[in-house]
């Protein structure tokens, strides 16, 4: 499994807060990983720190074997791009202007936009789906297709590494598979490795190569859907009972929970 992104030792906290303490993790390279766990499990954190929007408290994040906390801002936007939770953009901002500032990493100075750069707009704009918003607002969107449009952002940064927190989350049905559709798309096509923070287990093993199960800042599984999707880590992790059932068209493994484990142990 080649790995161009790992954590060695990583501590992260909040002043006297520890949430991850010596998380040793590596991102398989091309594939898309999931990262899961209940709500206050740090995944999130895990993931702004590994993308060098926090810094830890102790260890490191390496990108190609050297630290991403030494390198410069322009060097990592070159190499890596971020989604954040529900991003924001100015008022009347249309999509292209907004994909525009994916090429800011690659500039010099406060030079104009080259034709190599509206190239590479246009490319991220046509590949999301996106020409016939073009220039349309960002406030005048749907969910699902200003979603894309940040993700078009993303693509113009040309980086082969892609985070994405909850990706999905506010979305309707539609505009989540919308979405998770062109993630995969994006990996199958062009190679890129993407690694999401997502809330919906089936969505992850479905879409996810690779999925890492986090509990209070610990790694508790990690590996396959098959490997990570049983029972037990379940019970671990979310504290609920589940049957895990193939998925009719892929096989992949679905979770049906039925119950929390603490009323089970109870016998409520």
């Amino acid at each position: 499994m080649s790995e161009r992104l790992n954590t060695k030792q990583l501590s992260i906290g909040y002043a006297e807060t520890m949430i991850v303490k010596e998380l040793n993790l590596s991102i398989p390279t091309g594939k898309i990983t999931a990262l899961v766990g209940a709500n206050g499990s740090g995944k999130s954190t895990i993931l702004k720190t590994m993308a060098r929007i926090m810094k830890p408290q102790s260890g490191s994040v390496m990108l190609d074997g050297k630290s991403i906390h030494n390198l410069s801002t322009k060097e990592v936007a070159r190499q890596l791009a971020i989604l954040p939770q529900n991003p924001t953009a100015p008022d009347g901002l249309t999509v292209s202007e907004l994909v525009s500032y994916g090429r800011y990493p690659h500039q010099k100075g406060f030079g104009n936009l080259t034709p190599e750069d509206r190239s590479i707009i246009a490319e991220a704009i046509s590949v999301t789906g996106m020409n016939e918003f073009r220039d349309r607002p960002i406030d005048r969107l749907s969910g699902g297709q200003r979603q894309r449009a940040w993700i078009a952002m993303a693509l113009a940064q040309q980086t082969d590494i892609l985070f994405l927190d909850e990706p999905t989350t506010f979305l309707d049905m539609a505009h989540q598979l919308e979405v998770l559709q062109l993630l995969q798309k994006l990996n199958d096509t062009e190679g890129r490795t993407v690694i999401m923070v997502v809330h919906d287990l089936n969505h992850a093993s479905r879409y996810a190569h690779h999925m890492v199960a986090i509990k209070s800042g610990n790694v508790i599984s990690e590996g396959s859907p098959q490997e990570v999707m049983t029972p037990g880590v379940l019970r671990q992790v979310f504290g609920i009972e589940a049957d895990i059932v193939p998925d009719p068209r892929t096989g992949v493994p679905l979770c049906l929970p039925y119950e929390l484990a603490a009323y089970k142990a109870a016998g409520l």
